[in-house]
Parts: structure tokens; sequence; C-alpha cells
């Protein structure tokens, strides 16, 4: 895998790749050099190198990739983001690669199948002209987190507080500028934000401008989130883009009431008024008014939380995400 530092692709990866391990696959793995991404694989007990991943003139990386190869001899060899896919090295394996997002199907030519985490990334890459029969569709899986709830006053927040969480990047992909300004409508509304990215310092001066940073906190990027998800009363997701929307599947396994956008993934995956409310993107008024509907309906949001709870039993878990993979695998050999 090439990836960023933080980032949803990359989380879900490392997850991915212990749940691999859970299961006894047999695995090695290729990453960005990243020291703490490297020491929790190989505390999961799998075999890791790290690598340049490169712009340009990057030898050494195809070097490592293909020392891998001759060394394991996979069947398989999955890759994670576009580089890591262009750089897919020769041998009797299979080539898969994982696509997170509708991505230019350019570095994915020496890919023999690729695994589409929505229908709508599957229809994507078909529509480029991607073979369908060599298309598939596995969606993402999550997990609920064992640690307790944070301690809200050490986040100088009311225990008393409504309190909306939400994690992702500070990107404006993420819509946190919407987020913010909803939160304006809603008096005495606490909002947390697990992430970090490029756009924290205007976001930062936004929440200042609209009079809310007393009631916001900046988190930071954080591996464990489950101390965060645990202390809220609902889970927003407002994105102006968004794939498909691991975020979902968290709300749900942390049996907490979901508000999100009828961004791409999102829209693919929940039911409106049945697990999550949906409101379109960029709609302050709307979000503001669906976030103030869970806060103030306790009903409402007790049937969101069983109907989402339900969802992610069913179609969600770790062990049905690794056994759509292993099924796969098979039918592919």
């Amino acid at each position: 895998m090439a990836g960023a530092p933080t980032g949803g692709a990359e989380t879900f990866f490392v997850s991915l790749v212990t749940a691999f391990a859970a299961a006894g696959i047999e695995q090695r793995t290729v990453i960005r050099r990243n020291p703490k991404r490297a020491a929790i694989l190989r505390d999961s007990g799998v075999p890791v190198r790290e690598a340049a991943f490169a712009r340009w003139f990057d030898f050494g990386t195809r070097s490592v990739l293909r020392r891998e190869v001759v060394d394991f001899d996979p069947d398989i060899a999955l890759a994670f983001m576009n580089r890591a896919a262009d750089r897919m090295p020769d041998g009797r394996h299979l080539k898969l690669a994982r696509l997170g997002g509708f991505y230019d199907l350019k570095y994915y030519r020496r890919c023999d199948h690729l695994i589409c985490i929505s229908h709508g990334i599957r229809n994507h890459v078909i529509a480029n002209g991607w073979p369908a029969g060599r298309a598939h569709y596995i969606g993402n899986f999550a997990e609920a987190g064992d640690a307790p709830a944070a301690d809200r006053a050490a986040y100088d927040t009311p225990t008393d507080a409504p309190l909306v969480f939400t994690p992702g990047r500070l990107h404006t992909a993420k819509a946190m500028d919407i987020l913010l300004k909803a939160i304006a409508q809603l008096d005495g509304v606490y909002l947390w934000i697990a992430g970090d990215g490029p756009d924290k310092v205007e976001l930062i001066k936004l929440a200042n401008e609209l009079g809310v940073a007393p009631r916001v906190r900046f988190l930071g990027w954080q591996v464990a989130t489950a101390p965060f998800f645990r202390a809220a009363d609902v889970v927003a997701f407002p994105s102006r883009h968004e794939p498909f929307g691991t975020v979902s599947l968290e709300a749900w396994a942390y049996g907490k009431p979901l508000v999100c956008s009828d961004a791409d993934g999102p829209a693919e995956l929940v039911r409106p008024e049945q697990d999550a409310l949906v409101v379109p993107r960029n709609d302050v008024d709307a979000l503001a008014h669906d976030l103030w509907r869970v806060i103030e309906d306790k009903a409402l949001a007790a049937r969101l939380v069983t109907a989402g709870s339900q969802r992610h039993a069913d179609e969600f878990t770790r062990e049905i995400c690794v056994q759509n993979y292993l099924a796969l695998f098979d039918r592919l050999r």
C-alpha cells in the first residue's frame, strides 16, 4: 500500500490486514514508510517491508516488490491505492487491486481484477471500459472498539450537553465547514471532530468567526476513535464527496444515531429515515434540522440505532467482509 500518514483508506488497510491475520491467512505487506503503521502490522504477526512509493523514478520500490514476490511466491497480490497498483510486480500470482474511490484506471492496467468498495465505483470502472466480469464489489467493515467512553470533563464538555461527533480529514471533501455552520444554529450542542488535514487552520478560524469555538473540540487525528464514538449522542457525516463512507458503519457498530449527507457512498449505503437521516450536501439548514431532530426525539434516535445495528450485524462485520474476500479469492484462483 502507498498511502498518506493518516486517512480512511490507510486505516482500513490496517484493519483488513489484521483481520486476514486473525483468520489465519498467510500474508506479507509492503507499505510506504510509516513506523507506527509498520509496528501495528508486525504486532499482528504480519511481516512488513517499507518502501518509498515515490512519485518519480521510483526504482527502489519496484525492486522491493519484485523481491517479495520471489521470496514469498504468493497466490494473490492485492494493491491498495494508485501507486501500489501501478507498481504491481509480474509473476504467476493473480493481480488484484482494491478501489476506494473513483480513480483513474490508467494506474490499474497491470491488474487482473478490481475490488470496488461500492456499487457506484464498480459502475464507474465498467463505464470507463473495465470488463464487468473482472470488476467485483466487496464493501468495508467496521468494528466497535472495547475502550470506554471518553471522559467529557477531560474535553471541557458538560455531561448533560448534546454531543455530536464526527471523524474525518479536515479537507473540503468532508464538509466540516458545513457542520460547523450547522452547530452554530444549535444552542448548547457540542461538537467533537477527530481528524487532521490541510483545512485545519481555516476551520479553527471559522469556528471562532461563528462563535462556536467554545463548543467545538478539534481532537486531532485519532487512531483509536472508540472513546469518542461512545461518548457521543449523535454521529454526523456531512461529506461533499464520499465514495463509500465507513463512518456510517462505525456509527451503526457503536449504536449511535447517524445523520449523513447524500454523497455517493452514504446515498448508496443507508436507508433514509430507517437507519439514518439523510440531508442534501452543503445544506446547513437541513443538517442543523436533522441533528436537532435526533437530539430531541429519543424514539426516533432509538429506531435509527436499532435498524443501523441490525444492518451492521447482517452485512458489515469483520467476519462477513473476510469471508467475502476469501470467497472471491477462491473463485478467481
